[in-house]
């Protein structure tokens, strides 16, 4: 899998990259992750990518020529699944939209900046638009982060078990059920003996029965989807 990360400060992610999971993933060759700064495909001579919005008020607007010449120059390249615009109105993203993410070969992740992106590009070349949820951040970049992760360690070969992501909170619409390790006492705190009994069928009986619990309480909303069957 290939993912193109676009941005006016690039330089913002790099560190995410070069470190644990997502290192790994690059170093198998099981995914590419490129980062291109926008400023290198400005045609201004102060590689300027943004100017101010018609119609006046505050903030300025990432404008259009280098943002569709850095698209526009990667499709020349190869084709994309998916070229998807980081914005706080877009569709939140949830793990079945990770899920089918991960199972694509190429795409591009558009980091919003300033006071957003001018509505042409939306229109004209973006494919999904994506949210983290209701609230803004300085950039685009921390979600792309965010959305490349949720991705990445979901492709076959990331993580050493592979069944690890599988038992994820909300791969069912349920949290995670509670996870512990040793000691098997710690401060008079024991861990539940059926998780030391070794009896699988047990262990699978009470770790559903937790995350039922614990799904109830802490979201309702995704229990009400689970019993929907959504």
């Amino acid at each position: 899998m290939r993912i193109d990360i676009l941005s006016c400060v690039p330089k913002l992610m790099e560190s995410f990259f070069e470190h644990s999971i997502l290192k790994r993933a690059q170093e198998k060759g099981v995914v590419e992750v490129h980062l291109h700064d926008l400023r290198e495909y400005s045609d201004d001579k102060h590689r300027r990518v943004d100017d101010y919005a018609y119609g006046g008020g505050a903030g300025m607007v990432m404008t259009i020529q280098p943002i569709a010449a850095c698209i526009r120059s990667l499709q020349a390249e190869r084709n994309y699944d998916e070229v998807i615009y980081m914005t706080p109105d877009g569709k939140t993203f949830e793990q079945g939209t990770a899920n089918r993410l991960s199972m694509l070969q190429n795409i591009i992740i558009l980091c919003g900046h300033y006071k957003g992106i001018d509505e042409r590009i939306r229109e004209k070349l973006i494919t999904l638009e994506l949210s983290i949820g209701d609230f803004v951040l300085s950039g685009g970049e921390i979600p792309a982060v965010l959305v490349a992760d949720a991705i990445i360690r979901l492709i076959p070969q990331v993580l050493n078990d592979e069944t690890s992501a599988l038992t994820d909170s909300f791969q069912d619409h349920l949290l995670a059920p509670p996870v512990y390790t040793r000691p098997p006492d710690w401060e008079g705190l024991e861990v539940p003996a059926v998780l030391l009994s070794g009896d699988e069928a047990k262990i699978t009986d009470w770790r559903w029965e937790r995350a039922v619990e614990r799904t109830k309480l802490r979201r309702p909303d995704l229990w009400k989807k689970w019993e929907k069957g959504d």
